[in-house]
């Protein structure tokens, strides 16, 4: 049995490689959607996914993903500084990283949440001044990828590394195997 490709609401490089990786088939549509200040990253990934025209079968996923740092979200760094300076206040220490999900059809829609705890081990300055030179904080919220050389800053992580990485494919894995039985591969 298979399915139509599923449609991706999102750009995100990264998100793309998690497909790919989870071998799920799929078609990129960009989200024709303004995101807000205020909102939350399901009433986001929501407003993607409703954004985009999946057609009568190919569900489309909507996805997106914040890290979050004693209650206060912690965007994109705007210079090198600025990435030093949030890289040191989560060093030795927890913070989490939360993505919501929109996967839906136009006979169905379901919308979750999924968070991901990670701790950084303690970093020295020159760590710090290694990881910033690498340039790889760019474009990232909270200053790090972990699924590149940002791997190294972490010391323990709880719950799904993919949602840290930008797509909580666990839950992904999950509602396909419930929704589409065997289409995609899962359940």
């Amino acid at each position: 049995m298979s399915a139509a490709p599923l449609i991706l609401a999102s750009t995100s490089p990264q998100r793309r490689a998690i497909l790919e990786q989870l071998r799920i088939p799929f078609r990129v549509l960009a989200p024709d959607y303004e995101e807000l200040p205020g909102t939350s990253p399901l009433e986001r990934a929501a407003g993607k996914a409703r954004s985009v025209d999946g057609g009568s079968e190919a569900p489309v996923l909507g996805v997106d993903t914040e890290v979050v740092f004693r209650g206060e979200l912690l965007g994109k760094p705007l210079d090198e500084t600025h990435a030093e300076q949030m890289l040191e206040a989560l060093a030795g220490e927890t913070h989490e990283v939360v993505s919501g999900l929109c996967l839906r059809t136009p006979g169905w829609e379901e919308l979750h949440t999924e968070t991901t705890r990670v701790t950084f081990r303690p970093l020295v300055p020159r760590e710090l001044a290694h990881y910033v030179g690498s340039g790889e904080w760019q474009g990232r919220a909270g200053a790090y990828a972990i699924q590149g050389l940002g791997v190294s800053l972490v010391e323990r992580l709880e719950g799904d590394f993919l949602n840290v990485v930008g797509l909580p494919g666990t839950l992904l894995v999950r509602l396909l195997a419930t929704r589409f039985a065997g289409a995609y591969g899962f359940g």
